[in-house]
This record gives structure tokens, C-alpha cells and sequence, in this order.
């Protein structure tokens, strides 16, 4: 996720999060399933399993997936996403924004007739309230609105005006972020650290009915503005970090629904048994990347045809067969395909494991059997998928490269890992990233940005020295900036296809994957529906229990 540059915060906490879903997925499927009741006195409540579990709901202090996919379903932002795609869409407000001349103030129009769960009706003020809330109450992803927004007004009782810090085309989309959410002014406070982790008062189609160590419920909301539920409720039912047990729980159909996060062997054997009429897959291509970090700044990686040679030998399909057992895609660019500005520029300019153009680079760089490149790669030691990735890069590399390039795995525990990234100890890393909203810049912006350094010493201080890269290049600042500015879409695209393909040509980074995302359902569960930002609406789905 994108972080205030210049925080204290450890802005590789969520990198610490997802070293951890991701080692979850390769682990050995073991264990006996707690005993969990489902609430079958309403058959129209649906129960569902996860083996994620939320740190708090308040939305202002919540930066984990857990917590998020809940405040999804119980609150409401100004913009949205269409259900499954990545299209933006008015929510609580009444329509996209009218931005001024200098790209700086957004006056929304909001809707009327909304109440929150306590009561209180949404308007202008309690809408500033909830975005001022988030910015001042200081909780782990504040920094989102902070870094952006100069200004909040109420222009009119349903009119919102905000005023950015400098144009950013991509603001309505970080407004879709779950957490800068509406709140009842009537529950919530402002101040720094007054959060409150287990209560909820939105806008959203349920009401929060409990919350307790092992499981959340939710019901519908009865004054809700918007079309109900098509259940009766929802009981989550927690199985933290057990994919084992969640599994279990979903064969012996304790739970309705399984999401978040079951291991690849669980996957394939679920998928197995909807083939033959015991359940139902539901899946969706998801928007993590995993990708490999060169350090410009290493003397073995200053040279950008030595890069170019890594990013040659790289096969994409081998990768997501051996690591990911076919469950995720190939990706060519920092910018997952689920966007219209993807280009695959690596395929474009290197095919796929072009063995020989990377053994041409290298003796073009003066390498030899007798003067091998050697480069070091690392990951965190608790990421299954890295270690697999790193291995077999070295074995690719022996196996094809006639000893041109030795690779070197190394490890380290995660959160020395995340710490060391950011001080360039490291010639490489393998990571993976998540976006904090649907946006291209999201994925450019975070790995390309610098606000110090310089050709001859690197990226010292912005995204390319916090993912590790430490790369720096003037023109592709100038094009990063030029497309936060561009509100014409299609230019824009233009901006992104220029930088995606700088990228590939200078390789400060090497796109390895992109997540494909998968809920199971029984065969009694209708209408569920996975977003590309691994939100999950609850609303959607029906119990028939005939």
C-alpha cells in the first residue's frame, strides 16, 4: 500500500500482513474444524468463514483486509465501485464531482434521505465530520486523505467541497477507500486516538449486532436508503489464521461460504468438488502483484542491460504453475490487467523466457562462465511462494544460462526483511502489493515516485527507495506528475502506456504475478460476488434452503 513518505508509521506493516495470507495459502491442509453453529433458526442468515480477523472496525483506524471487507458492508463512501469491476460510480454521493478550473476543488453533491444506525440523518456536515475525523484522529491510514486534501467545506446542506493540495486526477477513487466511510457524528468523536474498535454507526445496508473474538453479526438495516439485503443477516464466523480449519468447516457445511484465505491444495480439491456438484467456485481476477525489485543503485544492477537480461529470462507461466499451482495470472506490467491502462510492456519487449536475448545482454555486459554475474536475491523467510520463486530462478539460471548469471537466495525474518528494504542492503527482493484504492497511479505512483535523490545517487527519499528499487529518472517523474494532472481519461492512458513502457526498458522492477481471488459457496448460496478490490458484498447473496 501507498504511505505517507515521510512517517514514522512502519509503512511495511500490511507487507507484513500479506507475507502472512500468502504463506497461509502453501501450508499443509491439517487439523480438525472447531465446532462452529450456524444460525439455523433463520435460514435466510447466511454464516460465513474466514481465517482473517479484523484488528478493529473503526474506520478511521483500520488498514487490514479484515476489517475493511466488514466496514465495506456496513458503511458508505462517496464513490463506489460497480459490483465486480473496476468502474467508479456514485454512492453517497449524488453524482461525480464538478472540479474547478485548476484541478484543485471537488464539489460533490450528496444524496438525500440517508439515516445512520443510530439515527442521526447524513448531510454535508456529518459527511465533513467522518473525512475530517479520518484525517485528525491519527489511525494507520490517515496519511491517504492527509497527504491530499488542504480543505474540507460544507458549500450547502448536500453539498461537500474539498480542496486538494495539488491536483491529483485519481481523488474520487481514493474516496472509494472503504475506511473514509460516513459515521455518525452522534457516535463518533474527533481527536487524536479516539477510536472505537468494536462499534459501528454508518450508512450501509447492515447494522453491526455484535462483535465478539470469534465471530461478527450483522443484520439489515431497516432504514437503510438503498435496496435491502436479499438475506436475513450475516454470521461471520472467524477461523484466525487456520486455513485448515475453515476448510473443514466448509466440507462439513458448518459454513455457507468460505472466503479468505484457503491454502492451494484446498483450492484445487474445492474446485474439484464443484466440478462434481458439491459446491460452487466463485472467482475473480484480483489486483495483488508480486514482483521482483532490482536495486539501481547495487553495482551489479547499475546496469540497465543487466536488468534487461533478468527481466528475459523471467518465465512468467513456469512461475505461476510452480508456485501459484495455476491459480494466478501472468502480469507484464506494475499495472494489473484489470485496468484499461495495462500494456504488457515486458511481453511486448521480451517475450517470455527469452533465454537467448538474456544471454546476449550478459556477454554484452562482459559476463562469462569464468565472470559470472551473481546477484543476490531475497525475501522474507516466512513467504512460501518467494522462496519457491527465488529457487527456481536459480535454477533457470543454471540450468539455461551456461553459468552467465548465479543467483543467490537469501532470507531473513519478515520484519527485518521489510525494515531492510527501504536501506538498499538488499541487490533484489521479492515482494507483493496491494492497493489502497483502484486507481493505475496506485501501482506507479508507490514504486516510481522520489521526492529526493538524483540521477548519480539514486531515489534517497520516496517510493522507489521504499520498495527497494532506489531508481530515479527525471523523465519519468515529469510523466508520473503529468498523469496525476490529466483528467482526460484517454490522455491519461497515453501517460501510463509511456511509463509502463519506460519501465520495462529500464527494469527497476520485474511484475512476476497478479492474484486471481476465490470464495467457495454451497450449492444453496446465490448472488455471491467477489470485487476486484477483494471487498465482498454480503447484500448480494440468498440462502435457498429448499
Amino acid at each position: 500500500m501507498l504511505r505517507r513518505l515521510s512517517s514514522p508509521f512502519d509503512w511495511r506493516r500490511l507487507g507484513l500482513i500479506w507475507a502472512l495470507v500468502w504463506s497461509l495459502l502453501f501450508l499443509p491442509a491439517c487439523g480438525a474444524a472447531p465446532t462452529v453453529t450456524p444460525d439455523r433458526a433463520d435460514p435466510e442468515v447466511i454464516t460465513l468463514g474466514t481465517v482473517l480477523k479484523p484488528r478493529t472496525i473503526d474506520p478511521a483506524d483500520t488498514y487490514d483486509l479484515a476489517g475493511l471487507m466488514v466496514i465495506y458492508n456496513l458503511g458508505e463512501t462517496l464513490y463506489t465501485y460497480k459490483l465486480g469491476t473496476t468502474e467508479l460510480q456514485p454512492q453517497l454521493a449524488a453524482d461525480f464531482p464538478q472540479l474547478s478550473a485548476d484541478g484543485l476543488r471537488y464539489t460533490i453533491p450528496l444524496r438525500t434521505g440517508v439515516k445512520f444506525h443510530d439515527g442521526a440523518v447524513f448531510n454535508a456536515e456529518a459527511m465533513a465530520f467522518s473525512l475530517r475525523r479520518f484525517i485528525e484522529n491519527g489511525g494507520e491510514p490517515s496519511f491517504l486523505l492527509a497527504d491530499t486534501v488542504d480543505q474540507i467545506e460544507t458549500t450547502g446542506e448536500y453539498e461537500l467541497t474539498l480542496t486538494l493540495k495539488k491536483p491529483f486526477a485519481a481523488f474520487p477513487a481514493l474516496l472509494a477507500f472503504p475506511g473514509a466511510c460516513a459515521v455518525s457524528p452522534q457516535t463518533y468523536e474527533l481527536g487524536e486516538g479516539k477510536f472505537l474498535p468494536d462499534q459501528f454507526a454508518g450508512t450501509g445496508p447492515y447494522q453491526l449486532a455484535s462483535f465478539s473474538s470469534d465471530s461478527l453479526k450483522l443484520t439489515p438495516f431497516p432504514d437503510y436508503w438503498g435496496e435491502k439485503p436479499k438475506n436475513q443477516g450475516i454470521n461471520l464466523q472467524l477461523f484466525p489464521g487456520n486455513p485448515a480449519n475453515l476448510f473443514n468447516a466448509f466440507r462439513t457445511g458448518a459454513v455457507d461460504v468460505a472466503y479468505q484465505s484457503l491454502v492451494a491444495q484446498q483450492v484445487k480439491t474445492l474446485q474439484a468438488d464443484a466440478k462434481a456438484g458439491k459446491g460452487q467456485v466463485i472467482e475473480a481476477p484480483g489486483l495483488v502483484i508480486n514482483f521482483l525489485a532490482l536495486n539501481t543503485q547495487q553495482p551489479a544492477l547499475k546496469s540497465p542491460q543487466v536488468r534487461q537480461a533478468i527481466a528475459a529470462l523471467v518465465d512468467r507461466d513456469l512461475l505461476n504453475e510452480r508456485v501459484m499451482r495455476g491459480l494466478a495470472e501472468p502480469l507484464y506490467s506494475l499495472i494489473p490487467n484489470s485496468f484499461s491502462a495495462y500494456q504488457p510492456a515486458f511481453q511486448t519487449r521480451y517475450g517470455a523466457a527469452n533465454v537467448e536475448q538474456a544471454k546476449q545482454l550478459l556477454r554484452e555486459s562482459g559476463f562469462s562462465a569464468e565472470n559470472p554475474l551473481q546477484v543476490q536475491i531475497w525475501h522474507s523467510a516466512t513467504s512460501v511462494p518467494a522462496s519457491m520463486v527465488a529457487a527456481i530462478l536459480r535454477a533457470v539460471a543454471k540450468r539455461d544460462l551456461e553459468g552467465l548469471l548465479e543467483f543467490q537466495p537469501n532470507s531473513i525474518a519478515s520484519a527485518a526483511y521489510f525494515k531492510n528494504v527501504g536501506k538498499g542492503l538488499y541487490e533484489s527482493s521479492l515482494s507483493n502489493w496491494y492497493p489502497d484504492f483502484l486507481d493505475p497511479d496506485n501501482y506507479i505512483y508507490p514504486f516510481l515516485s522520489c521526492a529526493q535523490g538524483s540521477p548519480e545517487e539514486g531515489c534517497i527519499e520516496g517510493g522507489a527507495q521504499n520498495q527497494g528499487s532506489f531508481y530515479y529518472n527525471p523523465q519519468l517523474l515529469a510523466l508520473i506528475d503529468r498523469q496525476r494532472r490529466e483528467l482526460n481519461p484517454e490522455r491519461r492512458n497515453e501517460l501510463l502506456g509511456v511509463i509502463q513502457a519506460l519501465v520495462a526498458e529500464t527494469v527497476p522492477y520485474i511484475p512476476l504475478w497478479q492474484s486471481k481471488d476465490f470464495a467457495f459457496a454451497q450449492n444453496h448460496i446465490q448472488g455471491a460476488v467477489i470485487n476486484p478490490s477483494q471487498t465482498f458484498p454480503f447484500w448480494t447473496m440468498t440462502a435457498r434452503r429448499d
